[in-house]
């Protein structure tokens, strides 16, 4: 006879190892299946560093999951002696004209700053003079500005889903790796997974399949994702002087709507000097799936990348890109999360809570999704329904 848990967790990914590690943390039946052996390069959740901060631009509904993820982060910390969360701060900037929009969101830095007031944090914003002085790598122009927090920072992804997993695992989960599921049917009370290696079945399912997730999907509810191709660049510094400049002690991780195609964002040097600096753009156009995704950046890729966002932003940095890495973003209108029960299946949970800022949210969503699946109390999550439609739409 087939093991029955009480929820199986499709994909192990930023969403699905947190939601697996909390369930094991509350004594749940859990099975974590994953059709590679996370944290792995093929999805949403790697490239050593993630942005993560408590003013979230997108909307104050965000900064719940971000403040309950920064504790989850302290206390795995604590107990397994790894270094996940940097907060050495946030930098968001904004100056005159036209700008690019960020998560749709065209004036980023006064939601930036809403956002703050509504969380009671304490922010700073830096004229063209201040953020010249303070952090010189920056080449602004005449008229930039800046917002300015303490408690923004980074995370490291693999380190994250590599710790939940582990202690999902030593608590007593089962994680089945480099396992493919084909299909997943509700009957009566329970639901029937069915994967390319065995059938398992379980009270509750919890679909975190990122990019793969609209293939799971009906087409009329796969057409409210749109999956995107999106590069990671590292370059050199010109030298070392230059390179301390991006020193996580001098530079802060950022968020800049240039006055160009796509926003530009980044981190301070981790490394050495041959180890470059990461910074990337965003695009939303382009679709693609995760099976189809050219994941080599030529050439040209790299050198329209400097020219156009590296050079003119950021003159310690030279043309030598030391490495990059191509991810995929899951996408939803305006940015939005999607958060929900199937519509034709109520005891499957959908989580797609990305859409290019999904990581610095994950543990606390991870949280949320084990509160649903186990019939707890939890936070509203109306915002993040299926056929919920903003006001201003």
């Amino acid at each position: 006879m087939p093991i029955a848990y009480d929820v199986v967790v499709l994909g192990l990914g930023a969403m699905g190892a947190a939601a697996t590690y909390q369930l094991a943390r509350r004594g749940a039946r859990v099975l974590g299946i994953d059709r590679y052996a996370p944290p792995h390069e093929f999805g949403s959740t790697h490239g050593d560093t993630r942005i993560t901060r408590i003013a979230c631009g997108e909307g104050p509904e965000y900064t719940a999951f971000a403040v309950r993820s920064h504790q989850i982060w302290r206390e795995l910390e604590a107990e397994l002696g790894v270094e996940l969360l940097t907060q050495n701060g946030l930098l968001v900037l904004f100056g005159p004209g036209q700008r690019a929009a960020n998560h749709s969101v065209p004036e980023f830095l006064g939601a930036t700053v809403d956002a703050a007031q509504k969380a009671k944090l304490a922010y700073e914003i830096l004229d063209t003079a201040q953020i010249r002085q303070r952090y010189p790598a920056f080449n602004v122009a005449d008229g930039d500005e800046a917002y300015h927090d303490d408690v923004g920072g980074f995370v490291r992804p693999e380190r994250c889903v590599t710790a939940q997993l582990h202690r999902a695992k030593a608590l007593g989960a089962d994680l089945h790796l480099n396992e493919t599921v084909i299909s997943f049917d509700q009957a009566g009370g329970s639901v029937t997974v069915k994967t390319d290696k065995g059938t398992y079945h379980a009270q509750e399912l919890i679909v975190a399949a990122g990019s793969w997730l609209p293939g799971f999907l009906k087409p009329a509810l796969a057409g409210q994702f749109k999956v995107t191709r999106q590069v990671l660049y590292w370059f050199r510094a010109h030298g070392a002087r230059e390179h301390a400049q991006f020193s996580p002690q001098r530079f802060p991780v950022y968020i800049w709507q240039v006055p160009a195609p796509q926003p530009i964002y980044g981190f301070p040097a981790t490394g050495g000097l041959e180890e470059g600096v990461k910074l990337a753009t965003e695009q939303d156009h382009t679709a693609t799936t995760p099976d189809a995704v050219a994941r080599a950046v030529g050439p040209d890729e790299i050198r329209e990348m400097y020219e156009t966002y590296v050079g003119p932003y950021f003159p310690g940095l030279s043309p030598i890109c030391v490495k990059y890495k191509v991810c995929l973003y899951t996408q939803v209108d305006r940015a939005r999360f999607i958060i929900d029960r199937h519509p034709d299946a109520d005891r499957v949970i959908v989580a797609s809570p990305c859409s290019g800022h999904g990581f610095k949210h994950s543990a606390g969503v991870g949280e949320l999704l084990a509160q649903m699946a186990l019939g707890e109390n939890h936070q509203d999550i109306a915002r993040f329904a299926f056929g919920y439609a903003p006001r201003s739409a």
